[in-house]
């Protein structure tokens, strides 16, 4: 839907930020793609969205140090009661979003986290060997004597972000500010209010803070050809840093091309691997069950990390116990949610045609989106939503490695001992990271997302090659 005014007053309304400057408007009505809510903007100016490359980036030479004293200042804004741009922005994206709301409060100011000093120096320090090459024209010097001057240069990225995570907006915006970049944030319709929330308390501090004036927050339909045919081009922009399902990815190949590349972070699936020590005692069991619940039920299972399969080492009859531990442990409220959306009609469906099968299958706990564990013999053939765990009954978690690709983001393993045995082969597999079953949510600082380092991906890498030592 996209359609032009008159728009009923009760639709609430999307601000762009563009530059620094937060553009007013209800010239058009949109619909959020899953929940089919109706949200308006002002009228998308492109022309305002390019920066000529014949100007250097704002943030150029500007010293990291003084970029992390400004996003730390705004981490603190973010989170000091009041901010009624955050606020505002909960309340809204309450109506849009899958994710209830305590979900999204906690979300949005837990974001803030991020924007600790001590973090952004970190994530530094593992995207780049030498940070030097952000400030400056670090000096190199090869084997034969050839001397160079190597500079992470400031790119400019257009991003496409997720709709179900918030905080993913202020990463992006932190991660773009300390590679010193021009941006613009393309918002999904299922959030098209937090980034310039993000973006106005940003503003507050100083609006003319080369950070604020390198940042823009606007939204189109996805797979409008008339902005896109526009926008993703290498003229604008060095890079599209894409976020979403698979057809979102696939929308964006097509611009693909020399000068213009793409930083994907692909859609994903987590899961969860438990060996036949759970089986030990009764409190093994509760605790391996409690532990994967909570890769399960985070966030409403709406993200990535979140664990969709679990493979166990157990014969139907002991996961079946294991399952109906699981599922009661999903179904504890631990964050306020309350009452949860419905689950869509045709997962609910899906999920109780499994109980009539007796012998392949078997479904503990109800299809009211508080949490289902489902034990088979094989993955069912359905992307698990909503607070559902398949729990698939495997010989051995070596067994399980069939199932691991390149789509395989986290696997949290329990007892954790056995990590050290399985990663080798969860990395030939295509998975991308290997945690202790419980602690999918929470990441190492700086390690990498996707199986890269995201910023070190972000930059434009340039060389100044200036002959021998000793030439003149």
């Amino acid at each position: 839907m996209n359609a032009e005014s008159p728009i009923a007053a009760t639709v609430d309304s999307a601000p762009f930020f563009i530059a620094g400057r937060v553009v007013e408007g209800m010239d058009v009505l949109h619909r959020s793609r899953d929940l089919g809510v109706d949200f308006a903007t002002p009228r998308l100016d492109l022309d305002a969205l390019v920066r000529p490359r014949t100007e250097l980036p704002p943030l150029l030479n500007v010293p990291l140090a003084e970029i992390i004293d400004f996003l730390a200042e705004a981490g603190q804004r973010l989170v000091a009661p009041g901010n009624d741009h955050v606020e505002a922005c909960v309340e809204r994206m309450a109506k849009v979003s899958l994710q209830p709301l305590a979900t999204i409060r906690f979300m949005v100011t837990n974001a803030a986290e991020y924007l600790d000093p001590k973090v952004l120096r970190e994530v530094v320090e593992q995207n780049f060997p030498n940070p030097k090459a952000l400030d400056e024209w670090v000096p190199h010097t090869d084997h034969q004597g050839r001397r160079s001057f190597i500079r992470a240069y400031a790119p400019r990225l257009i991003h496409v972000l997720p709709g179900n995570a918030p905080a993913q907006g202020i990463r992006s915006i932190a991660q773009s500010a300390l590679v010193k970049a021009v941006n613009v944030f393309k918002m999904a319709s299922a959030d098209p209010f937090s980034t310039v929330a993000f973006l106005r308390t940003m503003a507050e501090v100083d609006p003319a803070h080369p950070v604020v004036q390198s940042m823009s927050a606007v939204y189109w339909r996805g797979g409008d050809e008339a902005v896109e045919r526009v926008l993703f081009r290498p003229q604008y922009f060095d890079k599209l840093v894409a976020w979403g399902g698979g057809d979102a990815i696939s929308n964006v190949m097509k611009y693909i091309g020399p000068g213009f590349q793409l930083v994907s972070f692909d859609p994903k699936t987590s899961i969860s691997m438990v060996g036949r020590e759970a089986f030990d005692s009764d409190e093994a069991l509760a605790e391996a069950a409690r532990r994967n619940a909570q890769d399960v039920a985070m966030a409403n299972q709406e993200a990535c990390v979140c664990s969709r399969f679990t493979f166990i080492e157990a014969t139907p009859d002991q996961a079946d116990r294991y399952c109906e531990m699981l599922a009661r442990e999903i179904r504890v409220d631990r964050m306020g949610e309350g009452t949860p959306r419905p689950l869509e009609m045709d997962l609910k469906e899906a999920i109780d045609v499994l109980r009539m099968m007796d012998e392949d299958y078997a479904v503990f706990g109800a299809s009211d989106g508080r949490g289902v564990a489902i034990r088979s013999e094989e993955p069912v053939d359905f992307h698990p939503l909503r607070k559902t765990s398949n729990v698939v009954c495997v010989p051995s978690l070596d067994a399980a490695m069939k199932y691991v690709n390149v789509a395989t983001q986290t696997v949290g393993v329990w007892p954790f001992h056995r990590m050290a045995g399985l990663r080798d082969r969860l990395a030939s597999g295509g998975a991308q990271r290997v945690v202790r079953l419980g602690e999918a949510g929470p990441s190492a600082i700086g390690n990498p997302h996707d199986a890269m380092y995201p910023l070190h991906r972000f930059v434009h890498w340039m060389a100044n090659e200036d002959g021998c030592i000793g030439e003149d």
